[in-house]
């Protein structure tokens, strides 16, 4: 079979393709957004693939699909599976039909999220299966049996890589497609409809279930290595694959048991713990494993001692590396602070602050506002997107930020306590499509003095670009009727609708003191494309002779295309695009 060099996600999405996967949803969100990407860039056009305008939407058109016995995908980040709880609590007491897998991208560090919550437990909340893969190679036969499992048990089936599978690169045997199955079609029936009586039934087969896949996952895993000696390693997930490279390193051999699934496989881990005095436990996010060891060492009254992250063996929270495990592995098997054997240490890398792009559209809109409502006292509630970054140094522009679509609503809530504080609420326009609409219905309806300022740059520029509803394009490449988030606004009942380009500096002021003058919704929409996707040509300089070195430049707008030499301002060329939001700034008219 030949072999192909793939990314986590790309192993993920061409596992699914083999499984004959036929829809797949999701909303982007690193670190899971390139799996729906691999799909559609490999689809043959025999799968349909859209991004939906969010999570919850995503699930309850798959779920759709699913109900006619289609094998259905849907993608998101640990925190999107927040905003699609509601749909999949009550989609496993109603069922599927066709094969239903949920990716969901754990994000330990966090590196690019809001929190660090571990989806496993969300596995045993909704009662639901759950498949962690340890490598790429590993994730792209695994959503097969993900597909198969889910189909066994008519249930939906939760698949959750870490960051570090999603974004690893290996070399992945590329397998034939496994046989297609039509689906049967959607045949009506009152199993379809959940009712507080069907529920109640169904809650004894899921149980039942569940005891069943117990048995079966234990037979499931197959790595238990045997070795002298009365330790034993447990791990699941990367953190298995780091263990087998410090167990390697440390040239040593022990009994190691690796768990990839829920529900925990108590038969597996019984045969595992028996004649060992102690257990270490390794694994991301929480200390799913480590207590399902100790509740097993409770109920069977064994004597093996649970270290892990409840002990402090293990940290309790970020990323697991190769190198914490080995030093873990090699503390716990030889007593010793170090690995065997010991490797350089690397310098520390330099601390690089996140910034937005030179150019970028939304720091021409945040300046606007905070020059404008100088003197005021405002609060400025911020969302998540690029813009987030709008929080930090010298714009100091973001003073909330809770989830997707919580600027407009915090805001409402600070404005009841606080009616003399001009409240702004920043949202992409992604983030509006997303949910950012119920918040202005709910303003609107409750009469709330809040500026929503909706930042418009064609684009989901946190996660690569993506298409959304406002662009005109799907994730299937049809043209299409763009939505107007103007008439959207219109709609809702909003009577005050100003729309200004950021980088017309003093357009967009007049536009914010004017509407900080009126009470009740307004709306202000920022329009101008992210950067990245329309770059104007040319570049602002310095003109030496007249630069003073105030300062002023750099320090109001923040833009890392400019620095300081020698005590005079400089642009970069290759940052710059011109936007010119600085030329106004400087009190010599240094800058052309």
């Amino acid at each position: 079979m030949p072999k192909k060099l793939l990314m986590g996600n790309e192993a993920i999405a061409l596992g699914a393709i083999r499984a004959g996967v036929r829809v797949v949803t999701g909303y982007p969100g690193t670190p899971s957004t390139e799996v729906l990407e691999t799909v559609a860039k490999n689809n043959d056009g025999s799968i349909y693939v859209e991004w939906s305008v969010n999570e919850k939407t995503a699930l309850e058109v798959a779920a759709g699909a699913a109900f006619s016995g289609a094998r259905v995908m849907v993608t998101m980040k640990q925190v999107g599976l927040n905003v699609a709880s509601d749909p999949l609590m009550s989609l496993n007491y109603i069922g599927v039909k066709g094969g239903m897998v949920i990716v969901v991208a754990d994000d330990p560090g966090p590196i690019s999220s809001q929190t660090e919550q571990d989806t496993r437990h969300f596995s045993k909340h909704a009662k639901l299966a759950l498949f962690d893969p340890s490598t790429p190679e590993e994730a792209y036969t695994m959503i097969a049996d993900a597909f198969a499992h889910s189909e066994k048990y008519g249930e939906p089936v939760l698949f959750r890589p870490t960051t570090r599978v999603c974004h690893s690169c290996a070399s992945v045997e590329i397998l034939d497609n496994l046989p297609r199955v039509k689906p049967g079609g959607f045949v009506k029936g009152p199993e379809w409809v959940i009712f507080p009586r069907l529920s109640y039934a169904n809650k004894f087969k899921i149980e039942e279930n569940l005891k069943v896949m117990k048995e079966e996952f234990s037979g499931y895993e197959k790595n238990i290595l045997t070795g002298s000696g009365k330790k034993g390693i447990a791990a699941g997930g990367v953190s298995y694959t780091f263990v087998c490279e410090a167990l390697a390193e440390c040239q040593s051999v022990c009994k190691v048991l690796k768990v990839s699934a829920y529900p925990f496989p108590d038969k597996l881990a019984l045969e595992f713990l028996e004649g060992l005095d102690e257990v270490l436990v390794i694994e991301e996010l929480d200390p799913v494993i480590e207590n399902e060891l100790v509740r097993l060492c409770g109920l069977y009254k064994l004597k093996t001692e649970i270290l892990g992250k409840r002990s402090g063996h293990i940290q309790i929270a970020g990323e697991n590396s190769p190198d914490s495990v080995t030093r873990a592995i090699s503390a716990f098997l030889f007593n010793s602070n170090l690995p065997s054997v010991t490797a350089p240490v690397p310098p520390p890398l330099p601390v690089r602050p996140p910034v937005m792009c030179a150019g970028c559209p939304h720091r021409a809109s945040f300046f606007a506002v905070k020059e404008a409502a100088k003197g005021r006292s405002a609060v400025f509630c911020g969302d998540i997107g690029c813009y987030t970054l709008g929080n930090a140094a010298p714009l100091n522009m973001v003073d909330t930020c809770l989830c997707m679509g919580a600027g407009i609503t915090v805001a409402q809530g600070l404005a009841r306590i606080e009616p003399d504080t001009v409240h702004f609420a920043f949202i992409g326009d992604s983030t509006f499509f997303h949910t950012g609409i119920p918040g202005i219905i709910n303003a609107v309806y409750n009469q709330t003095d809040i500026i929503v300022v909706i930042l418009d740059n064609s684009t989901t520029a946190m996660t690569g670009n993506q298409p959304h509803p406002g662009m005109g394009i799907t994730m299937m490449n049809n043209q299409v009727e763009k939505i107007s988030i103007e008439k959207i606004i219109a709609a809702l009942g909003v009577a005050v609708l100003v729309k200004v380009n950021p980088f017309d500096q003093k357009a967009a002021k007049k536009a914010v003191e004017d509407l900080m003058a009126v009470k009740g919704v307004k709306v202000l929409l920022f329009e101008a494309p992210c950067i990245i996707i329309s770059r104007p040509e040319g570049n602002a300089v310095i003109d030496k002779s007249k630069c003073t070195g105030c300062k002023i430049c750099l320090l109001k707008l923040g833009c890392p295309a400019i620095s300081m030499e020698d005590g005079k301002a400089v642009i970069y060329s290759a940052l710059c695009t011109g936007c010119g939001v600085c030329l106004e700034l400087c009190p010599t008219g240094a800058i052309k």
